[in-house]
This record gives C-alpha cells, sequence and structure tokens, in this order.
C-alpha cells in the first residue's frame, strides 16, 4: 500500500496573518539597534526645543522640516520606533501625515506620537485614531519608552476613504458657490474635476468672492502677487497652489512648501490645510493672520 501524503493549505486569512507577522518582525527588528524617531512639525524654529529634547532623551531625530507631509519615502527606507507629530501647529497637517501612515501597509505599524494641541482638534482625532499615544512636551520621553509595533493598527475609515471626495470638495467647493481663478492653468476644468451643483468658477472676477484659487508657477510670480492676495485675503479664502516636486522630491519651479509658507507668512498670511489636488498641482490654504 503507498503511503499517502497530504498537504495543509493554508486559507488566505492565515496567509494575510503570517504576511502581517513577518512584516511586523522584520520592522522590529531593523529599528531594535537604531532608536530613531521621525519629527513632524511646521515650524522648524518651534521644532528645536523639541529635537533638543528627543535627542537627550537618547533617540536620533529624524526631522524632514516643512516636507513632512511628502516624505513617506524616507520613512521607509529609514524606520522609525515612532513618529512625534506636534498638533501645536496646523493640526490638520498633522492629521493627514497620520492618514498617510496608517493608509500605507509598509508603515502603518509604526507607532504615532501626538505631542500637545487644542484639545477640541485632538479630541476629533483620537476618535479616528484612538491607538495612537497623545501625550505633552514634557512627558514624551516617558511615552516614547512605552511604545511598540502595532500588530493590528487602526486604519480609519473616515480618514483613508477618499475615493467619493471630489478634488471640489476637497478645496472646499460647495454647492451654488462661486469660485476666483487666478491664473489658472488651460486645463483647469480637467485639474479640478467635477462640480458640486450650481457652483461656479470664475477667472479674474471684479469683486472678491468668498474662496479664491491662486495657481503660481515659479518664485518670482509668487512673491510679485502676494501683495493683491493679501488685500483678497481680508474676504476671501486663499488657496495658494504650486507644481509639485519631481521624482526626488525637487519642484522644477523651484517653489517649495517652505518658501510659499514663510513668504505668505511675512505679510500676514497664515495656512491651515493641505491639499493634493492632482498629480501635477498640491495646495496650501490661507486666511489673513488675526
Amino acid at each position: 500500500m503507498s503511503e499517502e501524503r497530504t498537504t495543509q493549505s493554508k486559507s488566505p486569512d492565515d496567509a494575510g496573518r503570517v504576511s502581517g507577522a513577518a512584516r511586523l518582525a522584520s520592522f522590529s527588528e531593523n529599528i531594535e539597534s537604531m532608536p530613531r524617531v521621525r519629527l513632524c512639525h511646521w515650524r522648524e524654529s518651534e521644532a528645536s526645543p523639541l529635537i533638543d529634547t528627543l535627542r537627550k532623551a537618547g533617540y536620533t531625530v529624524d526631522y524632514p522640516g516643512d516636507k513632512a507631509n511628502g516624505s513617506f519615502r524616507t520613512l521607509r527606507e529609514k524606520p522609525a520606533c515612532a513618529v512625534v507629530i506636534d498638533l501645536t501647529r496646523l493640526p490638520s497637517h498633522g492629521r493627514y501625515v497620520a492618514a498617510e501612515i496608517r493608509s500605507a501597509k509598509s508603515i502603518r505599524h509604526i507607532p504615532i506620537v501626538f505631542v500637545d494641541g487644542d484639545p477640541e482638534k485632538v479630541d476629533r482625532i483620537r476618535q479616528e485614531i484612538p491607538d495612537a499615544v497623545y501625550t505633552s512636551r514634557s512627558k514624551l520621553a516617558a511615552a516614547l519608552k512605552r511604545v511598540k509595533p502595532l500588530a493590528d493598527p487602526v486604519v480609519p475609515a473616515r480618514m483613508m476613504n477618499r475615493t467619493d471626495r471630489t478634488t471640489a470638495e476637497k478645496l472646499g467647493i460647495k454647492a451654488g458657490s462661486r469660485v476666483a481663478l487666478i491664473d489658472p492653468p488651460v486645463d483647469y476644468l480637467r485639474v479640478l474635476g467635477k462640480l458640486p451643483k450650481d457652483a461656479s468658477l470664475e477667472e479674474e472676477p471684479e469683486e472678491p468672492l468668498p474662496l479664491t484659487l491662486w495657481f503660481v508657477r515659479d518664485p518670482d510670480g509668487y512673491l510679485a502677487g502676494l501683495g493683491r492676495i493679501r488685500k483678497l485675503a481680508l474676504t476671501s479664502r486663499i488657496w495658494i497652489i504650486y507644481p509639485k516636486g519631481g521624482p526626488k522630491g525637487r519642484p522644477p519651479s523651484g517653489l517649495t512648501q517652505g518658501l510659499v509658507r514663510e513668504a505668505a507668512l511675512s505679510v500676514g498670511l497664515v495656512d491651515y490645510k493641505v491639499c493634493s489636488v492632482n498629480e501635477v498641482w498640491t495646495g496650501l490654504l490661507f486666511t489673513r493672520k488675526k
């Protein structure tokens, strides 16, 4: 009688668990010998004390400055034991970064540590990412000692599921609204896509409108137009939309998020929201500083 050999096949669920466990083990092995943290803070001058605190606690600090919104490739290449996100400035940017991390399978196991921030805004983020760590600057070093890679991180559906949101909705264009366009590209209808019902786009309107989209292409043109935009910002929310960086993260136009933000800040504008418009354009939403 011949001997029968049987093999037990793995179910898709088993395979998924094995794959996840292997990914987690590999991740833990990579960070074990290098206590590196990624710090996300959008004001370099204000980030310095936080960097000092982390270094004194024995961590190598990876600080991408104002490029934190798009530097996830380096986070995959240089694993961090945690991502520290300061919510005292631009909490919408911090929420965006956390959402991007949780949406990527290769890095979603990295613990996210939120620091400080407006209690109401922090509570909203806490509801979406309950398994992140929420702490203060004075307790940050102690909080980092307790963090571990997450075996089953929460991927918030409401944050991640953006497929049903149009570009117009992300820019805050509502039904029936009038939107001013300044120096738009020739294909702006394609760029902005489907509009809400009865919304209209008006190039260079004679009167200020509640929402303005200003497309800029180079530093000289941007700096020259800021005076006019500053006046518009008295009655209009201003999206400053500029070209994204190239394959190596260097924008061919010479415009960077840091340049756009700092120049606007110098004339009394402050940004509070970021939006990836399409594969070519990205933008920051500004208002007058109070």
